[in-house]
């Protein structure tokens, strides 16, 4: 379990395809502090698991199956691309997001940045699937990041992407410049994951 806060930003070093899956070098000096084999981490809001850590101890590496690459934006990933990183959240540690399970439900298209003077507006598409399980004010997980929705809509058109809804988050200086989505153009594909209460929820009252 994640709190989507966002401990550092890693750096791709290498990626390699394998037959039906991936593996991928990550740079993250705090994340592999304590880490080992078999912890987990999130990388840009996908949960994996750390299979190697070379003797330098700021490197590491996972295994992305096939599943997770075709549902996320893990298998866009390249030498140098930038990730947010996030190690499992310790049973006595204050929760400063919200419970992240590092499951991604869908992927959405940076529409429109907006910038002010202390805090930016990102509209970002929001897949069918999912739009029901997204609320004004509620808790939303953006590659990772714990975030409120500020904002939801319906356009005129629908984005490249096929969504129509779409949903607005608000970004603090801190988060501008700590993580990807301070800097992610327009057109970028981000990990999306709902919050799993909405979701137990709707399982419940189905079968109620």
């Amino acid at each position: 379990m994640f709190t989507g806060i966002v401990e550092e930003l890693g750096e791709i070093v290498a990626t390699e395809q394998l037959a039906d899956a991936a593996r991928l070098t990550i740079r993250g000096p705090l994340v592999t502090s304590d880490a080992g084999h078999g912890d987990s981490i999130a990388v840009n809001g996908v949960c994996l698991t750390v299979v190697d850590q070379q003797v330098e101890g700021d490197i590491f590496t996972v295994d992305v199956m096939a599943e997770t690459l075709e549902r996320s934006s893990i298998g866009g990933l390249a030498a140098g691309s930038r990730v947010n990183l996030e190690r499992a959240a310790a049973v006595n540690s204050r929760l400063g997001g919200h419970i992240v399970q590092g499951h991604v439900d869908g992927t959405g298209t940076v529409l429109s940045r907006t910038p002010s003077e202390n805090w930016e507006v990102v509209r970002i598409s929001l897949p069918d699937s999912i739009a029901r399980y997204v609320v004004e004010k509620g808790s939303i997980t953006v590659d990772g990041i714990s975030l409120t929705v500020s904002g939801l809509g319906l356009a005129a058109e629908a984005a490249t992407d096929g969504s129509k809804d779409w949903f607005e988050v608000s970004l603090i200086p801190t988060t501008r410049e700590l993580t990807t989505l301070g800097t992610a153009p327009v057109g970028t594909t981000v990990n999306l994951e709902v919050d799993v209460i909405a979701k137990y929820v709707e399982r419940l009252v189905q079968r109620g």
